[in-house]
């Protein structure tokens, strides 16, 4: 894990789900997995939110960390995290113009208040 978690950046993402996997992504989504949520802790994920409209979702996050790369490369060696996706990426289409692969695009900050 990094060190000297200072710096705190925001992301956002967005991605459609497929309007028949709209109530399983929600379900799933009411009992996420303890080692989900602390996979992302370890590697500096904070305040992570998901919200939905329409078959639109839309997350954020913020990092608390050093090495973001490095740290959300972890993320994604993480065996329980993996499982996980099995799940849920099946219920989630790519929103727009995404690159071959891509489900979640990462947007551009364009306003942020303190």
């Amino acid at each position: 894990m990094s060190t000297g978690r200072t710096a705190v950046t925001r992301h956002g993402f967005v991605v459609d789900v497929r309007p028949e996997k709209r109530e399983e992504y929600l379900e799933l989504h009411r009992a996420v997995w303890p080692r989900v949520e602390a996979a992302m802790r370890e590697q500096g994920i904070r305040n992570y939110s998901i919200f939905i409209i329409d078959t639109t979702l839309f997350g954020t996050y913020e990092y608390v960390g050093d090495d973001y790369e490095a740290d959300m490369a972890r993320v994604q060696l993480d065996e329980e995290s993996q499982r996980w996706w099995r799940l849920t990426d099946p219920c989630q289409t790519p929103f727009g113009e995404a690159r071959d692969g891509e489900l979640w695009r990462e947007m551009e900050l364009a306003w942020h208040m303190d």
